[in-house]
């Protein structure tokens, strides 16, 4: 019986941490996937997680309270996990959503169909494109290498601490918007150049209505260049692996 207490608490612990891993996680948390899928796939990988990770406690070694926070810690360190994986994933949509505001397109909005909510057209275009390449570059193992070296680093009830933890997280934000804004860049260069054209313009022909005139070379310089950046996406891949390796507590 204390054989079978056990198990059951390495196993509750490794599927508590892989669930919240993947309750934010993108790509594995969208609401397009179903949850029964979700529910398969999360289960058969605590199962094979619990079978080759040896628990860092014993059942007979704590007591009720104590399982609940070893629960607890095991829930805390995968949400971390995700929101950091989360938080690089987001830097490609945060460029667009910068992209679209100097294009004049902030009140765009569409129904993103892989996660049930608003969003804006560009951004989630280039978000699908990258997610695309980031797939076709086998990087959804690069989520299941994260729960693997998770358990080789701290097995089933043991944890980093909660400074290491937020300091990931903070980490994390601090990487979304300096890689938000570095592959928004050249988008942003070329609308600053625009500008002192149209700038100049508005000097020399003072009966130009700048406005309307504005509004179309802001859309079609705005789509011209995200056509120019969309090859530059599949180097953010990389480096999304490479911070990815940085940033975790692992």
């Amino acid at each position: 019986m204390e054989v079978l207490a056990e198990k059951l608490l390495s196993f509750s612990m490794v599927l508590t941490r892989i669930s919240a891993f993947f309750l934010v996680l993108p790509v594995f948390g969208w609401k397009s996937i179903p949850a029964t899928v979700k529910a398969a796939m999360t289960l058969l990988l605590a199962i094979f997680f619990s079978m080759i990770s040896a628990p860092a406690v014993k059942r007979e070694e704590v007591c009720a309270v104590e399982v609940i926070l070893l629960i607890a810690n095991e829930a805390t360190y995968g949400l971390a996990l995700g929101l950091i994986g989360a938080a690089l994933f987001s830097a490609v949509n945060f460029s667009g959503r910068i992209i679209e505001r100097e294009m004049g397109l902030a009140m765009a909005e569409i129904l993103d169909p892989l996660t049930g909510e608003r969003a804006q057209p560009l951004a989630s275009l280039l978000e699908m494109i990258f997610i695309i390449l980031f797939l076709s570059a086998n990087g959804h193992h690069l989520f299941l290498s994260v729960i693997s070296r998770s358990y080789e680093t701290f097995p089933a009830g043991s944890t980093p601490t909660i400074p290491a933890l937020a300091a990931g997280v903070t980490q994390a934000g601090s990487v979304l918007l300096l890689a938000g804004l570095r592959l928004a860049a050249p988008m942003l260069a070329a609308f600053l150049i625009l500008m002192v054209i149209l700038a100049v313009l508005a000097r020399m022909v003072p009966e130009m209505n700048i406005l309307f005139v504005s509004l179309p070379l802001r859309v079609g310089l705005g789509l011209v260049m995200a056509a120019i950046f969309l090859p530059f996406i599949s180097g953010f891949v990389a480096e999304f692996a490479d911070w990815m390796g940085k940033l975790l507590p692992l």
